[in-house]
């Protein structure tokens, strides 16, 4: 058998060791139009930030590997420019001669990713870039070092715009986003969004949220006509987002979506059943919604490429979809996220509700005990977990690659709480967070306890609000309506408190006074706790 593959990295490179793993003797050429079949393109930003040192470092194989361990043929800048599915052949570009020629093929792959979005194009500078591959990094790096610019501009809040930020920082530059929607991480819920907004912020980076971009002009410096503001800049770096470079299918007559990504069934076949696609270019289906759209993450792809090379091989494998686990480190913290977000359950009308806790990563008796904030969203008819966010210092990767297996198997409140997960003092606790969080949802399932979003409170301006914290804490600061009885004090004091009136109870992170809500409840009152407590009313308040 004769497969040919058009682009490396994530899809195409794995796509072809996987093929040679199962079939020695079939034929496998690689084309790639860059220099580079397979690099650590989710490290640039590091790269251009010096966390990552050298270029070698990312570069996962080359041509020269493949073809000593793998006996693989990779042809590196060469362009396959037009796809002949009838003859089953593909006409190749050499890019350094211009030259074409026609290579045939039994099984095509296609791995061709996603192009950075620039709309900008028409504005011939050598300060603004994109990143996609390691020239561009390169060519980042090469500017800095050659002009030692002041200040940058990051145009997308995305995963690649904060990092960018964080690591454009290092040069002591003064950094800014610029993002179109009302926060960073665009996918992610408003009340997660304050943290990392927070954090952002201490580091010394500005935001122009909710502005996007109209215009981009060169004087001495660049200049940045924003809806509402304007900003010179030394250099801008466009991360606004990616689209499926999906061309070459499309000239081919292959079925692609409304937004040009290649549609393909669970096999991974196009329409064309000689020719397969994968990874940033393809439209795969949401496992908990069934909605189908693209999804531009390493983890997916490179589990599309195992699948593409069993199914060439006979043996029939099926991608059940992704669920959008990720994680993201936002200077000294790290961001968890998977499933789905409250504007998704809202738009689909799935009914739902959250849960919001704040343990600690491990015992806190053990030294470098970090504490976390934990999001769930959850069916409220159900129970189902549909999606969670992770923030903190610790143990973020771990919780979230639970909460993931979670979401893919369908697991329940009452599920979380009965795993069973490791335990010791320096790398958790007795009742780990999963447990604690799966313990939070089912007391509320079963009407132990009422709760109240902080959203929710800011619009119930008439609401009595009860702060169960000791008395140095509220004087520290409280919220405005708020009196103090601490939760030790409680029972004494209850006369001072009015059954005619619905009661907002809350302590620091919500673990108090879900205990002042159980007296208070059993003793006739009408209660509700405040949702991830005051820590969620502070960031929220202050962002």
């Amino acid at each position: 058998m004769k497969v040919v593959i058009v682009g490396g990295v994530a899809g195409g490179a794995t796509t072809a060791t996987r093929l040679r793993r199962l079939d020695e003797n079939s034929e496998i050429i690689l084309f790639e139009r860059g220099e580079h079949i397979s690099f650590a393109n989710c490290g640039l930003p590091y790269y251009v930030g010096n966390v990552i040192k050298n270029e070698e470092d990312l570069l996962v194989q080359t041509p020269e590997k493949f073809k000593e361990r793998f006996n693989i043929d990779v042809r590196i800048s060469q362009e396959v420019i037009k796809i002949d599915k009838e003859n089953r052949k593909v006409e190749v570009k050499k890019n350094d001669t211009g030259e074409t020629y026609f290579e045939t093929y039994d099984k095509l792959v296609l791995s061709p990713g996603a192009e950075p979005i620039n709309p900008f194009k028409d504005v011939k500078s050598d300060r603004i870039f994109t990143i996609r591959n390691v020239n561009d990094a390169e060519k980042v790096k090469a500017f800095i070092k050659s002009n030692n610019p002041k200040s940058a501009v990051i145009v997308g809040g995305g995963y690649i715009g904060v990092e960018m930020a964080e690591n454009l920082s290092e040069y002591n530059m003064e950094v800014s986003i610029v993002e179109k929607s009302p926060h960073l991480i665009s996918i992610i819920d408003n009340d997660i969004a304050h943290f990392v907004h927070k954090e952002v912020k201490k580091h010394g980076v500005k935001l122009y949220l909710n502005q996007g971009v109209n215009d981009i002009s060169e004087h001495e410096k660049l200049l940045l006509t924003l809806d509402n503001d304007k900003i010179e800049t030394d250099l801008a770096i466009l991360c606004i987002g990616v689209k499926p470079e999906s061309n070459l299918a499309k000239e081919a007559g292959l079925t692609l979506n409304e937004k040009g990504a290649i549609i393909v069934n669970s096999k991974m076949q196009t329409s064309d059943e000689n020719i397969y696609a994968l990874g940033d270019a393809v439209e795969v289906q949401n496992i908990i919604t069934g909605a189908r759209s693209g999804i531009a993450l390493a983890g997916p792809a490179n589990r599309q490429a195992r699948i593409v090379a069993n199914n060439i091989e006979g043996i029939t494998s099926t991608y059940d979809g992704f669920i959008g686990s990720s994680i993201l480190k936002v200077f000294n913290y790290s961001l968890g996220i998977v499933g789905l977000s409250e504007r998704v359950c809202q738009t689909l009308k799935i009914p739902y509700k959250i849960m919001i806790i704040s343990p600690y990563s491990h015992a806190t008796y053990y030294p470098g005990a970090k504490m976390l904030t934990i999001k769930a969203i959850y069916n409220s008819e159900t129970s189902q977990i549909l999606g969670a966010y992770i923030w903190g210092k610790a143990s973020v990767d771990k919780i979230t690659d639970i909460l993931s297996i979670a979401i893919q198997t369908k697991m329940k409140a009452a599920d979380l709480s009965a795993l069973e997960l490791c335990y010791a003092p320096p790398f958790s606790s007795a009742k780990s967070p999963v447990n604690i969080l799966g313990n939070a949802i089912e007391n509320e399932i079963n009407g132990l306890v009422d709760t109240i979003s902080v959203e929710e409170l800011r619009n119930e301006k008439k609401t009595y609000i009860l702060d169960v914290r000791t008395i140095e804490e509220y004087n520290l600061s409280h919220i405005d309506r708020a009196i103090n009885i601490p939760l030790d004090e409680l029972r004494e004091n209850l006369k001072k408190l009015d059954k005619s009136k619905e009661i907002v109870v809350h302590c620091h992170s919500g673990s108090r006074s879900y205990l002042a809500c159980r007296i208070l409840k059993q003793k006739g009152y009408n209660v509700k706790n405040l949702i991830g407590g005051y820590i969620m009313y502070d960031i929220m308040k202050n962002d």
